[in-house]
């Protein structure tokens, strides 16, 4: 007999990044099927437009997941508000591109605060809730680029690497306490994200609700990785099974670059908003500049 999907109706969801593209999509599945989705975003306009459409009592608020002590505020407040939380999307990230030797300190870490560590806090918040409840989803968006190196996306791969392992560590530790996790692999969605990107050959884009509809699929039957195309699962097995130099020579083929060779023009609304998107990550990139040697002065 089929396993039967399980209903996700009463549920209390916290989604960010849900203002826009995939998060935006995932807080209206989510919706549709009855969960009551706080949405949060750095813009409040944007997450509360989001909430009106998604219906359902969801509800919109300004975050930056980069301040973790107003990340776990906010997680407070929805929770006085709304019910206690069953299901945390880890969803807030950005994607500057560029020749690695060319990337800023400030952007590295605005990627590492932004899309690894909120992450890992989002994840420890949800944790300290719901295993004391025995139930509850975490959701954590990666990417593809967390299974393959992305040439000209170096930090944001690394940052994405880590999501896919902080989420199989936490799948293996949660084991037994009835909280779920489920990390979720795109490849090239049709977002402000990849505008200006180059095509990823025999891989289709996919758009935000695709991701969506996986998510709303893992949710439901309790399965750990989500891919979306679905194809990317055969891409990653053979991958581990075949050399090297043989997968690497399939990765340019299939246009593995495809960040690097980014049209520059096309890309700078995106890539000036990204560079905002983490107000509290610049008090990190000041300490960062302070602590650094200071080069003695010429005699």
């Amino acid at each position: 007999m089929a396993k039967q999907p399980r209903s996700l109706a009463g549920k209390v969801a916290v989604v960010t990044g849900g203002g826009r593209g995939i998060g935006k999509a995932i807080s209206r599945s989510l919706g549709r099927e009855g969960v009551r989705v706080a949405i949060a975003d750095l813009d409040a306009t944007v997450a509360e437009a989001a909430a009106a459409e998604t219906g359902a009592g969801a509800i919109g608020l300004a975050l930056d997941v980069t301040d973790r002590p107003a990340f776990t505020a906010a997680l407070d407040r929805i929770e006085q508000e709304i019910g206690p939380i069953d299901i945390v999307v880890n969803n807030a990230g950005i994607m500057p591109i560029g020749p690695f030797e060319e990337e800023t300190d400030a952007t590295a870490i605005r990627q590492l605060e932004l899309n690894l560590h909120a992450v890992i806090h989002g994840s420890k918040e949800a944790v300290r809730r719901m295993k004391p409840r025995g139930t509850g989803h975490i959701v954590n968006v990666a990417s593809i680029a967390g299974k393959f190196g992305a040439p000209g996306g170096a930090t944001y791969s690394a940052c994405k690497h880590g999501v896919v392992g902080l989420s199989e560590s936490l799948r293996a530790e949660l084991y037994g306490t009835g909280v779920e996790v489920h990390v979720v692999m795109p490849a090239f969605v049709n977002t402000e994200l990849i505008a200006g990107t180059n095509e990823l050959k025999g891989v289709k884009r996919q758009s935000p609700e695709d991701v969506a509809e996986a998510v709303l699929e893992a949710l439901q039957y309790g399965r750990f990785e989500v891919f979306v195309p679905k194809s990317l699962v055969g891409l990653v097995r053979s991958s581990a099974l075949t050399p090297r130099s043989f997968s690497e020579w399939l990765g340019r083929k299939m246009g593995g670059s495809a960040l690097l060779g980014a049209d520059k023009s096309a890309r700078a609304a995106y890539e000036a908003r990204a560079a905002q998107s983490a107000p509290a990550a610049e008090t990190v990139v000041a300490d960062s500049a302070a602590d650094e040697p200071k080069t003695p002065a010429a005699a």
